[in-house]
């Protein structure tokens, strides 16, 4: 099974940026560089979302409305990492985190277990 780790929320003030990673390991084998990643979040209350999606070589990107233009995703295939850079933070970004294959389409039937997540909270 693949094992994902989200690191690098916090607490940030609105206009503040974040930079997310997400490291992923196996114990059998995961070929990382050939599967598109995602970063997904969840606000309280909410159902949880797909709002950046990475090609595996990386060529190809995709954005949620509520994000393009502030957020951004990149990958290191060599290290098996995802990253989200964040800029602009809005409130209504506050949410938990994670990243996992982007084929992933349901929150119970995920492609690769869920992670911790990591907690990212926009306010003044």
């Amino acid at each position: 099974q693949v094992q994902l780790v989200e690191s690098g929320g916090g607490l940030v003030q609105p206009g503040g940026s974040l930079r997310l990673s997400c490291a992923a390991s196996s114990f059998s084998g995961f070929p990382f560089a050939a599967h598109a990643m995602g970063w997904y979040r969840q606000a309280s209350g909410k159902e949880r979302e797909l709002v950046a999606r990475i090609s595996n070589t990386g060529t190809y990107i995709n954005y949620a409305d509520s994000v393009k233009g502030r957020f951004t995703i990149s990958r290191d295939n060599h290290k098996n990492m995802v990253f989200l850079q964040m800029d602009v933070l809005k409130p209504e970004d506050t949410a938990r985190y994670y990243c996992n294959d982007a084929r992933t389409m349901s929150v119970t039937t995920p492609v690769n277990p869920w992670g911790p997540g990591t907690q990212v909270t926009v306010s003044s």
